[in-house]
């Protein structure tokens, strides 16, 4: 049985994903392998976004802040189940990413950019300033996750959890982006007046496209707030913003897999270059701009054209 080249990286990803726990030999190595899987599947999100669309987002980390505090206060504020607060959270922040996305999507280029960026910057200040809610400036104590009545502990079960719905999504953008909408997507991308021409809704496409991405990024900061139990308005600020763009872009634009592999190398280097004590950051935005200068495309989709040359 052969399988198709779309799936061989999901093949790839779910031995990784299998096979890594043997690999991991303490509690901290997990925690890394855990925020890996986090930031990945809200990588893949804004992707579908920013590579696939084309559309730009220099706020999104504001959406995954929404979703962090909104299950924290629903939770620990009010009392509720954070099965119910966590898709509760992710609705509201979907049809807030809904009436945002209607008249910001009429923007185009540098525009549309500080928009989201205006965007970003209004949540991170609004949850500064709600202490009473939000713990302000501070953070805030966030309860643990409870599925079914069951409480989530442990790093094995939050690598089990955090990975299943990282290999999950995916397999969904896979499938998404080889589907009619995922081709009309990277019409809109090529361009928008011919994308009209050919009888796409242009207009309704993009902002489904936004507010799935910001659900998904809301779910997933409202997962990563009850798993480290603690959450700062730093969630929502606009350098994380440009983390999560920086993913994308080192990974590969229009690549689900270089959404993870962007994902990976951004998590991983902060806790690699902690050595180099006040010359990390100098360090980490060489290596980005070196990355950056010898594969444009993005570290897969590089590779990937390589390989394809290597065997012509």
């Amino acid at each position: 049985m052969t399988i198709e080249p779309r799936f061989r990286g999901l093949l790839v990803l779910g031995v990784v994903v299998l096979l890594l726990p043997f690999a991991l030999p303490n509690s901290f190595y997990y925690d890394v392998a855990i925020r890996i899987a986090i930031n990945a599947t809200i990588a893949i999100g804004m992707n579908l976004l920013i590579g696939y669309t084309g559309q730009i987002s220099l706020g999104h980390a504001g959406f995954l802040g929404l979703g962090a505090y909104g299950s924290g206060i629903l939770t620990a504020r009010f009392g509720w189940p954070s099965m119910l607060a966590l898709p509760v959270t992710a609705i509201g922040t979907g049809l807030l990413a809904y009436l945002v996305a209607r008249p910001i999507l009429r923007l185009k280029r540098h525009y549309l950019a500080i928009a989201t960026l205006g965007f970003g910057i209004i949540i991170n200040i609004v949850i500064g300033n709600e202490a009473a809610y939000t713990g302000g400036p501070d953070g805030m104590a966030v309860a643990s996750l409870s599925l079914f009545g069951v409480e989530v502990t442990g790093e094995r079960v939050w690598y089990g959890l955090a990975a299943g719905v990282l290999v999950f999504v995916a397999w969904m953008m896979v499938n998404l982006v080889n589907a009619p909408m995922g081709r009309a997507l990277q019409a809109i991308h090529g361009s928008e007046i011919a994308a009209r021409v050919a009888g796409i809704d242009v207009a309704g496409l993009k902002v489904r496209v936004v507010v799935f991405s910001a659900v998904l990024a809301s779910v997933m900061g409202g997962l990563g707030a009850h798993y480290s139990g603690f959450i700062s308005p730093a969630s929502s600020d606009f350098m994380h913003s440009i983390e999560l763009v920086t993913m994308v872009v080192v990974g590969g634009m229009a690549s689900v897999y270089g959404s993870i592999v962007g994902a990976a190398i951004l998590t991983v280097l902060p806790q690699v270059l902690g050595r180099f004590e006040g010359w990390e950051t100098m360090v980490f935005g060489l290596i980005l701009t070196l990355s950056l200068m010898f594969m444009p495309r993005g570290i897969v989709p590089t590779l990937r054209l390589r390989l394809v040359r290597s065997e012509a």
